[in-house]
């Protein structure tokens, strides 16, 4: 497959909003588009931005994305690479777009001086956690919680 891999443009806001619902959906969570393109536009390309974005372009399409913070962690008193999302259509899986991109976060957050990278995944996504033990993270049974405002 034929693909490159760059920086998130404000053209790509409607297609990536469309990727965010196919991810939610495949995360069996729920997602309302509403607003959601005007909302990444301000935390993307804003004065300054907080979120962090690279596409997956094909010559006509954009397959998949990766987005990602800057936290801070009081236990390893440093800063660490948060990886908001990572999604590939399905038709872009399976050539090692994801390793690419979960090498360029590294590259960054190396960079950055970053103590680690951290994500999650639900536990039923048996595929996404075994290619996160073949590239060598561990994992931490937790509970995530939310607490809508």
């Amino acid at each position: 497959m034929e693909y490159s891999i760059r920086k998130c443009e404000v053209s790509d806001l409607p297609k990536l909003v469309i990727l965010c619902q196919k991810h939610a959906e495949y995360e069996k969570a729920d997602y309302s588009p509403e607003g959601k393109e005007e909302g990444l536009k301000k935390v993307l390309f804003g004065e300054h931005p907080k979120l962090n974005c690279f596409v997956v372009a094909t010559d006509n399409d954009i397959v998949g994305y990766v987005s990602y913070t800057f936290d801070f962690s009081t236990w390893s008193a440093g800063d660490f690479l948060y990886m908001d999302c990572l999604y590939l259509e399905e038709n872009a899986r399976n050539f090692g777009i994801g390793e690419v991109l979960i090498n360029k976060l590294k590259e960054i957050a190396k960079e950055k001086n970053c103590v680690n990278m951290q994500w999650r995944t639900p536990q039923f996504n048996e595929r996404a956690i075994k290619f996160y033990h073949r590239i060598g993270a561990k994992g931490k049974d937790k509970i995530c919680f939310f607490l809508d405002l």
